[in-house]
């Protein structure tokens, strides 16, 4: 049907007759002659429809946008001062000789450089990834599974499938259950990973397992959430901590490389996770914003100010300053709109210093705080942030985790805002998570990572004796800000997993149902692995500079887990209920 694509149309081609096909992107009539801008998966190429041809000049005066045609025709240079710098063809134009009309279309709901909302951009999906944005970010996204299993494959491991239809894990997120027909009133789970089975595969003997997979959780939805989400699984025995995490920085180094010529460094820095909370707030820090967290605790909790000194006494609590250069330009309402921004996190208020001139001392200082301050804790606070003349100081006092959560937002927040954040990519490790953390409302601890992750220490007794202290072989790989990959060195010895489970209130009995067959795999000879997981959506939506991995997913689900252009979910027939032996319960009326 064709010989070319339009985009591979060029100037080696002068006076050859080639063959296309595609869309017609736009129609414009100029004294007599009728030039189509044709569009296909590689790019455009204008066609001349020249009267000097009439039949084929009378078929192109009916066509409008979006036609799909095909056109066979002589490759010729365009005339002077016509080119285009911006298209690979653009020093060419094809002169019609043939047109094929292969298919009509009606006028599209929109244009095609039109900004239109989402929720429209969904419903006509297929109409939405014409758009050459769309479709170089779907075929950026080929590229990088591409180089992802290349480099895989030159390594050693194999590509293996694991199931779809399992049963529930204990995850974090709720799964999406599939009642069974052929086993009334049983269920089968969607995986939310395939951890378990890979582990079992090193259990079989391959040592090195990968799979890009399609995961689903079913949880509350965000930016970089889906329900159905794709990760690159990869497991690996034989290898420890550091001999993983060096395998992945060279496998993401050849991603960077092939996809986007960039050079990742050969070594990537390595923060542990209570230096990551300490310096940044989050476990997921953006190195190119250059603010940091500084602990003022020592140096306020024998203020006057009990809004500092409560949290500065607390063993739980954190008095932390922010130091923002050239802060002290935000206007109170600025001010105060950040300080509605940290409430969404916890914190009761927003407490600052304005450094307008450092030389004076505290007369040069600026804050409703200050006269609750002594003297040597406001030196002791423009020290230890380092202030200039010009800046300002934002504090957080509260638990730990509430200061954590509203300065690491804010420090955020302020470096987008100020233009702070340099470009470019910032890769690192975090390691050393917590083993466990404390669930008040359970009243017991819950796994900081999964229940399959292994801690430090090979003795179960002494995972005992001091869970809350306790590090996990984890590790984080972090890209500006957000969070690449997670992974671990995996337990594989029985008697750790049953402490581990015992720790986070799993009896033996529930232990043997949920994961007796692990357990029973692990006394089998299990060799000593771990591995990682690679969010592909997330990477990609980086990689192409989008907002949203919805931007890079070809058929997404919108922020509330429906699809506009299938209409699912659906309801379903009282025949199909039954024969899941499924009633529906009719909700209640309210009052």
């Amino acid at each position: 049907m064709r010989t070319h694509y339009c985009g591979q149309v060029n100037e080696r081609l002068v006076g050859q007759e080639v063959s296309v096909a595609g869309w017609v992107n736009r129609r414009r009539d100029h004294g007599g002659v009728i030039f189509v801008d044709l569009r296909d998966r590689e790019g455009l190429l204008q066609v001349v429809f020249d009267p000097d041809s009439p039949t084929v000049f009378a078929e192109a005066e009916r066509l409008r946008g979006e036609f799909v045609i095909r056109v066979r025709g002589i490759v010729r240079t365009r005339p002077a001062g016509t080119a285009n710098p911006h298209l690979s063809s653009g020093q060419v134009e094809l002169l019609a000789r043939e047109l094929e009309l292969l298919n009509r279309s009606e006028a599209l709901p929109f244009q095609l450089d039109e900004q239109v909302n989402e929720e429209i951009r969904l419903k006509y999906r297929y109409l939405d990834l014409r758009r050459e944005v769309m479709t170089q970010r779907l075929r950026l996204r080929h590229a990088v599974t591409r180089a992802m299993r290349g480099f895989l494959d030159e390594q050693g491991f194999v590509d293996l499938e694991t199931p779809m239809l399992t049963k529930a894990t204990p995850e974090g997120a709720r799964d999406y259950l599939v009642p069974s027909r052929t086993q009334p009133g049983k269920f089968f789970a969607l995986p939310q990973s395939p951890q378990i089975f890979k582990q079992l595969l090193m259990v079989s003997g391959f040592e090195k397992y990968f799979q890009i997979v399609r995961c689903f959780r079913d949880e509350d939805l965000r930016a970089d959430r889906q329900p159905e989400f794709t990760q690159l699984d990869i497991e690996t025995s034989f290898l420890g901590r550091d001999e993983i995490m060096a395998l992945m920085e060279a496998l993401i180094r050849h991603i960077f490389k092939a996809v986007l010529n960039v050079d990742v460094p050969n070594t990537l820095p390595r923060l542990s996770y209570a230096e990551a909370m300490r310096r940044f707030g989050t476990d997921k820090p953006d190195l190119r914003n250059p603010l940091e967290l500084v602990d003022v605790a020592d140096l306020v909790k024998d203020s006057e100010f009990k809004v500092f000194a409560g949290p500065a006494s607390d063993v739980n609590g954190r008095v932390a300053a922010l130091c923002v250069p050239q802060g002290g330009k935000l206007t109170r309402k600025e001010i105060d709109d950040y300080t509605g921004y940290v409430a969404r996190y916890g914190a009761k208020g927003l407490a600052y210093i304005k450094v307008n001139d450092l030389a004076k001392g505290r007369e040069g200082l600026q804050s409703p705080i200050l006269k609750f301050l002594g003297d040597p804790a406001v030196k002791g606070i423009l020290e230890r942030t380092a202030a200039q003349t010009g800046d300002l100081i934002f504090f957080g006092a509260d638990g730990a985790r509430v200061v954590n959560d509203a300065l690491g937002a804010l420090r955020n927040r302020v470096g987008h805002d100020l233009g702070l954040v340099q470009t470019g990519w910032q890769l690192l490790w975090v390691v050393d998570f917590p083993m466990f953390e404390w669930d008040a409302e359970a009243k017991r601890w819950a796994a900081m990572h999964h229940p399959f992750t292994a801690p430090h220490t090979d003795d179960p007794a002494v995972l005992k004796s001091d869970p809350g202290r306790t590090l996990a072989r984890a590790y984080d790989m972090v890209l500006n800000g957000t969070e690449l990959g997670g992974g671990s060195v995996r337990i594989h010895r029985q008697e750790m997993q049953s402490t581990v489970f015992e720790l986070l209130g799993i009896g033996p009995e529930e232990a043997r149902a949920k994961f007796g067959f692990l357990l029973d795999a692990l006394k089998f000879g299990c060799p000593p692995h771990g591995g990682i997981a690679f969010g592909l959506d997330r990477m990609v939506m980086l990689m192409a500079g989008a907002d949203s991995i919805r931007e890079v997913i070809a058929f997404p689900k919108t922020q509330t887990a429906t699809c506009p252009l299938t209409d699912a979910p659906t309801e379903v027939t009282e025949q199909q209920l039954r024969e899941l032996h499924i009633r529906l319960r009719t909700p209640a009326k309210p009052d």
